[in-house]
C-alpha cells in the first residue's frame, strides 16, 4: 500500500484503468513514460517532419505528457503523448474529430493538426498528437460578462455536440465514475484500516444519493461534451484573431448531461453559484436551450468526481510523477478529509437544486 498524503482539490481525473503491463518491449518494471526523454520526443516529431531546435518545455499535465517544442523554422507546437493503454486509437480519433468539428464552426477550441493525413501519429510505442501553440491566462470567473461569454461558446459547443453521438467514447455515469472507483480503492487497500468502516459507509451513502438523482433524471438529454471544463482548460486571450476564451484539452470528452460542462465553473456558496450559473446560462441559451431538470445532477456530478479523483490517483500510482505530485495520498489526514467531504456532499444532494 503506497504511503504518503494530506488533502487536495481534484485536478484532472480520468476514467480508464491503465494498471496492466506495457508490452512494447520496454524495460520490465519501468513505467512507459520513463522511456519518453527529450530525444524520443524530438525523434517522434521528426517522424512527422517537424524538426525541433532542441528546446522543450514540459507543460502541466498529470494524465499525459505534454511539451511545448520550438522548431527549427522559428515556430513552436504543443505535442501530447497519450498515456499508454488509456484510450484506444478509435477513441482518440473521435476526440480529435469532435475538436476539429467545433473548430470548423469557428468555436475557439484548440484542435489537433492534421499531419501526413492524420491527427494521430505513433512512434516507438507512443501515440501522440500535435497542436498549435495557444497562449492565454485563466478567465476571471468573478466577472459576470466573462461568464456570459464563456456560456455563449459552451452553448455553441453543446449545440454541435447534440447533432450526433459518440460511437467509441464512454459516458459519464455512476457505475464507472462512482461504483468502480469505490471498488478499486477497496480492492487495493488504499483506505487506512482504522478509517475503512467510516469511509465505506459514507461512500455507499453518497453513491445511493447519486443513483437516486440519476434515476430521476433519466429523461434529461445526454450529448457530446468537453467533459472536463474546469477553469484550467479555458485560456483567455485579449489579442489575436479570436480574443476571449479558448477551450483546450478535450482528452475527457464523452457523453453526458449538459450541466457537466457548467458546474466546474461555479464556486462559493449557494447565492454565488446561482449568480454565476445565471450568467453562464444568459450566454448559453442564446444558442442552446438548457433543461432545468439537469440542475438536480449538479451535486451528484460533483460527488462522482470527488470519489473518482481518489481512484484516479491510485490507478496512476506506478507512474513516478504521481507520488511526487501527490505525496499526501493515503495518509490519515487525506482520508479523514475525504470522509468529511463526502458527508457534506450527502447533505448537499438532499437540498433543493439551484433555481435559475
Amino acid at each position: 500500500m503506497p504511503s504518503n498524503a494530506s488533502s487536495a482539490t481534484p485536478v484532472d481525473p480520468d476514467d480508464e484503468d491503465d494498471t496492466g503491463p506495457f508490452t512494447d518491449g520496454g524495460e520490465a518494471g519501468l513505467h512507459p513514460y520513463s522511456r519518453l526523454g527529450p530525444e524520443r520526443v524530438l525523434d517522434a516529431l521528426a517522424s512527422v517532419d517537424l524538426f525541433g531546435d532542441g528546446r522543450l518545455l514540459s507543460l502541466n499535465s498529470y494524465e499525459n505528457r505534454v511539451y511545448l517544442v520550438y522548431l527549427e523554422d522559428g515556430g513552436a507546437v504543443v505535442t501530447k503523448f497519450y498515456r499508454p493503454q488509456r484510450w484506444s486509437p478509435a477513441q482518440i480519433l473521435e476526440e480529435h474529430a469532435f475538436a476539429r468539428e467545433l473548430s470548423a464552426l469557428e468555436i475557439p477550441v484548440v484542435a489537433p493538426l492534421v499531419i501526413k493525413g492524420s491527427t494521430l501519429a505513433h512512434h516507438e510505442g507512443f501515440a501522440f498528437a500535435v497542436y498549435p501553440r495557444c497562449g492565454g491566462r485563466a478567465p476571471e470567473l468573478d466577472d459576470d460578462a466573462v461568464l456570459e461569454r464563456i456560456g455563449r461558446f459552451l452553448g455553441r459547443i453543446h449545440r454541435a455536440g447534440a447533432s450526433k453521438s459518440f460511437e467509441h467514447r464512454p459516458a459519464i455515469e455512476p457505475q464507472g465514475f462512482g461504483y468502480d472507483s469505490r471498488d478499486f480503492l477497496l480492492q487495493h487497500d488504499f483506505v487506512p484500516p482504522d478509517l475503512l468502516p467510516s469511509w465505506r459507509g459514507i461512500v455507499d451513502q453518497a453513491l445511493e444519493g447519486v443513483s437516486r438523482a440519476w434515476d430521476e433524471c433519466q429523461d434529461v438529454a445526454r450529448l457530446r461534451l468537453h467533459g472536463d471544463c474546469h477553469p484550467g482548460n479555458i485560456l483567455w486571450t485579449e489579442h489575436g484573431e479570436h480574443p476571449g476564451p479558448h477551450f483546450v484539452d478535450l482528452d475527457d470528452a464523452r457523453t453526458g448531461p449538459a450541466i457537466q460542462d457548467l458546474w466546474m465553473l461555479l464556486s462559493g456558496d449557494r447565492a454565488d453559484m446561482t449568480r454565476q450559473l445565471s450568467s453562464l446560462l444568459a450566454g448559453y441559451e442564446d444558442f442552446m436551450p438548457f433543461d432545468r431538470r439537469a440542475l438536480r445532477l449538479l451535486e451528484p456530478l460533483r460527488t462522482l468526481r470527488l470519489i473518482h479523483y481518489s481512484a484516479w490517483i491510485g490507478r496512476r500510482w506506478s507512474d513516478p510523477a504521481f507520488p511526487a505530485a501527490f505525496p499526501w495520498f493515503n495518509q490519515q489526514r487525506y482520508w479523514q478529509d475525504r470522509i468529511l467531504e463526502l458527508r457534506e456532499q450527502v447533505a448537499a444532494m438532499q437540498e433543493e437544486p439551484l433555481v435559475v
